[in-house]
């Protein structure tokens, strides 16, 4: 059972996780701190976090990855060494945000798409 002995609160959806939350290695280990949340708004689903890793900067951990988001707490499914491999991100990664002139969104906020 991942996060066991973690003392991580209540599970939280991703988009309630904040930057400088910790974040563990299924071996209960914590590997560094959350520094954003990447979301596929359109599709309503995580992306991935970009997590600051001690002595190795900022690295990618992809949603498949990420076992559980808590509220004191993200645990992964891969160990603190494996997380030592994890790439950066890639250039200009940002938070990806809702359309709001296409769609349901658009016509919620009176807006017509193309």
């Amino acid at each position: 059972m991942l996060a066991s002995m973690i003392d991580d609160g209540l599970s939280v959806h991703y988009s309630e996780i904040k930057r400088g939350t910790p974040v563990y290695g299924a071996d209960e280990v914590e590997i560094g701190t959350v520094d954003r949340v990447l979301d596929n708004y359109r599709e309503a689903i995580l992306d991935g976090f970009v997590i600051r890793i001690p002595g190795l900067g900022l690295r990618f951990v992809d949603a498949p990855e990420v076992a559980r988001t808590a509220e004191r707490a993200v645990t992964l499914t891969i160990t603190n060494d494996e997380a030592q491999e994890l790439p950066p991100p890639a250039s200009g990664v940002t938070t990806l945000r809702p359309n709001l002139s296409a769609g349901r969104l658009g016509r919620l906020f009176g807006k017509r798409g193309n």
